[in-house]
């Protein structure tokens, strides 16, 4: 391994692979301090101005002259915002599709509407934190004792969050929750559904059955709080019903499926310099895989993919999909700016500690997660995702609440990637972490499925890294436990994004 990466021959940084000291001599340049791996040495001169350039693009402005051989980070780059020309589907490639015949298959739960999961659960989801007590005690009551009897069961969840009253009964927040609920309600990971309430808050469930036309039968059901007599009734009420749908839903059983049923979230958090050149392209890769297969991959986090949103704009199956990108991105400047923030907030602390400097740099990297294959489709936040192939959801960055929208619009299993280390783990669809170094994955064995760090230090090549995610990820599909499982992650990482003000 060499002691720096250079990604273009158009970049006029590179980073550094391991710690270097002063006076070190890189490319026939001398460092003129220390620079931290995973950071960024000046490879020429650069003025006050111009810009910096990681990955062949724009990642920030010099805000005074750098030296050759100078330590580049937040000290002397500036963040500015994206003004790009669009294009709309110019570079898109077609799809060398695996014939029907010759597609991969898994071992998923075929469900009565067509749909097909990866798990097979119970959920209690609350309309509002109100009643997440309530949800919260039913769900404990169903331990593994109680559940050896159900071996097809995985586990009764409850999926509580702090919002659904004190907000407008219409408008942008209140629709978001509605999906979310709505697709929790309706998700493949889940044999049965049992949706507890208080009764007076803004977000009713009627309301949501009525809208979309959910009708309460044996694995679905509803109550509120009021209605039932209160906490301790409601918890004996809801602890029946779900003891009722157990022997149902432990009838459901694995079968083989195809692997063109798989809806892949693709994540990242705690990012790290790496996760651009190693663990997220190798995703990348493992994306293409699968839309060959039929499959789909949700790339999501909008702020994100800001200042890499025209890479993809370019990838757009048609201008009408690449616009309803650039309209995302337009929402956001706006949503910064009236909440007097700005898009460069992102990137955190600890993204920084590893190397990236501006969400430009950021976002190159975290992109290309999505692979290379045409962009089909464009989605609001917990939008039911009905295209298939490499897709879109409006997200925030933050992990939770954007994994939160990805399985709601229907993601039946998480593949997340990780160069700081991350405790990250999701149901009802599992969740697969990814290293972006080997140092982390060594010292984060535990918690990590897949280290990709071997693409830097080990000669891996990142097609065959993709090859061992897409093969992690139909095993995990078919039933293997993921790091994150073991763990028994998923209980507190229900979020929705909150949007609006809380009244």
């Amino acid at each position: 391994m060499t002691s720096f990466v250079r990604l273009s021959n158009f970049d006029n940084v590179v980073t550094a692979t391991i710690t270097l000291q002063a006076n070190e001599t890189i490319e026939g340049i001398k460092t003129l301090q220390s620079v931290p791996t995973g950071h960024k040495i000046a490879s020429c001169d650069i003025k006050k101005g111009n810009q910096v350039t990681k990955y062949a693009q724009c990642i920030g402005y010099a805000s005074v002259d750098i030296t050759a051989g100078e330590h580049v980070h937040t000290h002397n780059v500036e963040f500015r915002n994206t003004q790009t020309d669009y294009e709309f589907s110019t570079e898109k490639k077609p799809v060398d599709f695996v014939a029907h015949d010759a597609r991969d298959t898994f071992m998923g739960f075929r469900r009565a509407n067509g749909s097909i999961g990866t798990r097979n659960y119970i959920a209690i989801v609350t309309s509002v934190n109100c009643s997440a007590t309530a949800a919260r005690r039913i769900a404990d009551a169903f331990g593994p004792d109680e559940l050896r009897a159900y071996p097809n069961v995985d586990g009764v969840v409850a999926f509580v969050h702090g919002t659904g009253c004190g907000m407008a009964g219409d408008g942008e927040g209140f629709e978001a929750l509605q999906r979310v609920m709505w697709g929790y309600a309706r998700h493949p990971n889940h044999a049965g559904v049992l949706m507890v309430g208080l009764g007076c808050e803004m977000n009713q469930i009627d309301w949501l059955l009525d809208a979309y036309g959910i009708k309460q039968g044996p694995l679905f059901q509803t109550m509120n709080i009021q209605n039932v007599a209160g906490l301790a009734k409601t918890i004996e009420v809801g602890i029946k019903k779900v003891k009722e749908m157990l022997p149902i839903a432990n009838q459901a059983y694995r079968e083989k499926c195809p692997v063109s049923e798989l809806k892949i979230a693709l994540q990242c958090g705690g990012s790290d310099a790496w996760s651009g050149i190693t663990a997220n392209p190798a995703l990348g890769k493992a994306c293409d895989i699968l839309v060959s297969h039929g499959g789909t991959g949700v790339l999501a986090e909008t702020p994100e993919i800001y200042g890499a949103e025209h890479l993809l704009t370019k990838r757009s199956i048609d201008p009408a999909t690449g616009e309803k990108l650039v309209n995302l991105v337009k929402w956001w400047e706006d949503y910064t700016l009236r909440n007097r923030g700005t898009m460069d907030n992102n990137p955190s602390p600890g993204n920084k500690k590893g190397g990236l400097t501006t969400i430009l740099e950021k976002s190159l990297g975290a992109s290309v997660k999505g692979g290379n294959t045409p962009l089909m489709g464009v989605y609001k936040y917990a939008e039911m995702i009905t295209d298939k192939g490499f897709t879109f959801m409006d997200s925030p960055g933050y992990d939770p609440a954007s994994v939160t929208g990805q399985i709601a619009g229907g993601c039946n299993l998480v593949c997340f990637t990780t160069g700081r280390g991350s405790a990250f783990g999701s149901k009802p669809a599992p969740t697969i972490k990814l290293a972006t170094n080997s140092e982390m994955y060594g010292r984060m064995k535990d918690d990590m499925d897949i280290n990709c760090g071997d693409i830097l230090d080990g000669g891996v090549s990142v097609e065959k890294k993709g090859q061992q995610i897409y093969e992690t990820i139909i095993r995990v599909a078919s039933g293997e436990k993921s790091k994150s499982e073991l763990q028994g992650l998923g209980d507190y990482e229900f979020v929705p994004w909150q949007i609006g003000a809380v009244m």
